[in-house]
């Protein structure tokens, strides 16, 4: 370990929790190896049970994010990491904070899309001397290569539909919409928007063809900051993605966060799905 690595290891983490079970791994994390943390729950946003037992929270509101960044600052916390799912919510709700009102009339028209804003708030952080740590760097998770997890193989129409997906998913990307593409036989069923993957798969069971069943492709943003709102996949996903019917799941490998690659490799198969790690083309190595 570096010294700069040592030094961060000792430093207090602000973990900026969304929703998910992303953020309990960071502070599993932070707990196995004994770094100071400190939890910041977003009111609505964050899991408000099954957290480890001993963990130090505060909650916040989106609109009062302002006012916790300086309260940090002001107790020595520069160390920052935003984990899980949030909702993005209406302008108007964050009006109230002056502090946030304010920085959202300074990034003006960059705070339109998901990540315009997230690339913002970084930028807005940093220049107030924050550094921002990725969730999977935390959890030191090791990104896997492409390839088959698990003991089902997709077939070529999987493959096929499996590459169209991951390409509509780098398209939808690069104009800030989402990170998730739903297709059948070569049929784009569904597109992740703002009501996040697990609501936009229970929408699809009603849109299933006859034949070959539906795959899911989660991908990251070709622009965007891969220290926030990195894409995650975990047991729920797959859990809801066949209950909707898919017949598998793939992920950008090495740009999506996996909580527990092993464990999910083994629920995929139990669930009767295929698990894939896509290349940067979108394929399947053979």
């Amino acid at each position: 370990m570096t010294p700069a690595s040592a030094r961060q290891e000792q430093s207090v983490l602000a973990i900026i929790a969304g929703g998910g079970d992303l953020p309990k791994r960071v502070v599993e994390a932070c707990q196995a190896r004994g770094r100071p943390f400190v939890v910041v729950g977003l009111n609505g946003q964050a899991e408000t049970t099954g957290w480890p037992p001993g963990v130090p929270h505060q909650w916040t509101r989106l609109g009062k994010c302002g006012g916790v960044a300086e309260d940090l600052r002001d107790r020595g916390i520069l160390h920052l990491c935003m984990a899980g799912r949030v909702k993005r919510p209406s302008l108007v709700s964050l009006l109230p904070d002056w502090r946030t009102a304010a920085f959202l009339a300074k990034v003006g028209a960059s705070a339109l899309g998901d990540d315009g804003l997230l690339s913002a708030i970084v930028r807005e952080l940093e220049s107030n001397g924050f550094t921002i740590e990725a969730p999977d760097q935390v959890i030191g998770a090791r990104p896997l290569g492409a390839g088959v997890i698990g003991r089902i193989i997709p077939d070529d129409q999987a493959r096929r539909d499996l590459a169209h997906a991951f390409r509509m998913a780098k398209a939808l990307g690069a104009l800030d919409i989402g990170q998730g593409v739903v297709v059948q036989q070569g049929v784009v069923l569904a597109v992740e928007a703002i009501e996040g993957t697990d609501a936009m798969l229970e929408r699809c069971a009603c849109l299933l063809r006859d034949g070959p069943g539906a795959v899911l492709v989660k991908a990251c943003k070709p622009q965007q900051d891969r220290r926030v709102d990195l894409p995650a996949l975990g047991a729920r996903t797959l859990e809801v993605a066949a209950r909707a019917g898919l017949r598998g799941v793939g992920f950008e490998a090495g740009a999506v966060v996996l909580l527990d690659p092993t464990g999910l490799g083994k629920r995929a198969d139990d669930l009767g799905l295929f698990f894939v790690g896509l290349s940067a083309e979108g394929e399947v190595p053979s």
